[in-house]
């Protein structure tokens, strides 16, 4: 299976994702540069952390503009698998690509440190190796994971499952004290509404081995391997 990973100025989890591609799942994969203008035959595509244009008008906006994103969003419309992550969730989110925006931290602070999440729907192809209120540790690090969507929008995420985790504590418990930036309802990652475009703000990438405190994020990339090795 081929995984591309969009690279674009600013971007700084770009390698991490690479090498858990190439080092711990050991599948093939590409760096992706954001004026490229096609795709070379990717299974999945994912776009990285970081600081895309430096964050300049909004985080994301600038990027979503890229010459590569017209080709993403064909390959997300035709069925292929995309992740977004951090940065990348917003560039998804300023793309179309989801629904919603992302706002400054409540605390108006860049927020760094390990949370839990829930797994909400593990009926996807980047869950279908957790259980579902499976509760992960899995790292933050943003000054704009504030999630938000309007009335209409959050219905329709909660009635098409679209909603795959959401910040809890230890125990799974959803509340204000476990909501570390102010996203509404805790949500931490959504999908669209067929499923194969996934964003979230926790970094799986930065979990995938025990060695980093926790390898909890290991199995969103497991997962995403099965479901493409079933489709064969």
């Amino acid at each position: 299976m081929k995984f591309g990973v969009v690279v674009f100025p600013g971007s700084n989890c770009d390698q991490d994702c690479f090498y858990v591609i190439d080092k711990i799942i050991k599948q093939p994969v590409e760096y992706v540069w954001h004026k490229n203008t096609g795709l070379n035959n990717f299974d999945c595509l994912i776009l990285p952390g970081g600081f895309s244009y430096g964050d300049y008008l909004r985080c994301g906006s600038i990027a979503s503009f890229s010459p590569i994103m017209k080709e993403i969003k064909r390959f997300g419309d035709n069925g292929g698998l995309i992740i977004g992550i951090c940065n990348g969730f917003q560039i998804l989110l300023e793309s179309g690509l989801l629904p919603g925006a992302m706002l400054r931290n409540t605390n108006l602070h860049f927020i760094c440190k390990y949370v839990y999440l829930k797994t909400i729907n593990n009926e996807t192809p980047f869950t279908n190796q957790y259980n579902n209120n499976s509760i992960l540790r899995i790292p933050i690090a943003h000054n704009e994971g504030n999630y938000y969507i309007d009335d209409k929008g959050l219905k329709e995420l909660k009635e098409n499952n679209q909603i795959i985790f959401q910040y809890s504590d230890i125990n799974g418990t959803v509340n204000k004290e476990s909501n570390p930036n102010g996203a509404i309802e805790n949500i931490a990652g959504i999908t669209n509404k067929n499923g194969n475009v996934l964003g979230m703000m926790p970094h799986p990438e930065r979990s995938s081995q025990k060695e980093l405190g926790s390898d909890d994020g290991f199995l969103i990339f497991k997962s995403i391997l099965t479901f493409l090795e079933k489709k064969i």
